[in-house]
């Protein structure tokens, strides 16, 4: 049986499921601040909604807060769909909430059957082939009119040299343990109106993933917990501690970003 991401050892985890393997819940790259945004950006009140890999269920929780009148939860990890199954039992009585096991490029969905897809920190890690897919994927799902809303990693500013931003991959590529592949604010919006969207809301904000602000911000007290088990696992603080580094190193060319677009043809 293949070895779950989240099971692997220090040293080879990707870097999302090292972080909430210590005890770190939200793993967006502009925080929960920049979720809610994006949330209520895509107006999601009444709305039938689909969330592309929900990961730890933090954000189908707000979701599900806004009171949309269903929600699927799509994502290829098992653990990942069990905990966010856990995240929708907390629901107000009377909306439908389901997660099933799936891939954001082939959902199973049928044709224009939700009104709002909400994806976070996925198309980032995907090739040209990859993002093109999902968005597709987007675009067949939601109904006419319907918004897709997304919140990813950003490369700036958007005519950063093309070697700076090679590099920059890379260096997150070793760092996180994921070929991520950011796209400048320009690039995105060009993804989304080249699959048939029209971008109606962006947002931009510093990648604050391991800022100790955006941490306060993010997990309150948890912050404590994370600080703990970094303490007792010297492989996890190297890793941590590599991937902060690069952040740094980089932040003139990292942000985040949280695009709103609708299906208009």
């Amino acid at each position: 049986m293949a070895t779950a991401p989240q099971d692997r050892d220090e040293a080879h985890l990707q870097g999302h499921w090292l972080l909430a393997k210590l005890g770190k819940k939200v793993l967006r790259p502009g925080g929960r601040k920049m979720t809610q945004w994006l949330i209520d950006a895509a107006n999601p009140t009444a709305k039938r909604v689909v969330e592309f890999a929900p990961g730890l269920g933090i954000t189908a929780a707000e979701i599900l807060d806004r009171n949309p009148s269903a929600y699927i939860g799509v994502d290829e990890n098992p653990q990942a769909v069990t905990a966010t199954k856990i995240s929708t039992q907390h629901a107000r009585l009377g909306i439908p909430a389901e997660v099933i096991t799936g891939s954001a490029a082939q959902t199973g969905l049928e044709d224009e059957s939700t009104d709002v897809v909400i994806g976070e920190a996925m198309l980032s890690m995907q090739g040209e082939a990859g993002k093109a897919a999902i968005v597709s994927e987007a675009h067949r799902i939601l109904a006419p009119g319907g918004r897709y809303a997304i919140h990813e990693l950003a490369l700036t500013p958007n005519d950063v040299p093309d070697q700076i931003a090679d590099e920059l991959r890379k260096s997150l590529a070793r760092a996180i343990k994921v070929n991520a592949r950011p796209l400048t604010a320009t690039e995105w919006s060009k993804l989304l109106e080249d699959n048939g969207f029209t971008v109606v809301s962006t947002k931009v904000a510093d990648m604050g993933l391991l800022k100790p602000q955006q941490m306060l911000d993010d997990e309150g007290f948890g912050v404590l917990k994370i600080a703990f088990n970094l303490l007792r696992n010297p492989k996890a603080r190297s890793r941590v501690l590599a991937m902060r580094k690069v952040f740094s190193d980089n932040a003139k060319h990292l942000a985040s970003i949280a695009i709103v677009a609708e299906k208009t043809s």
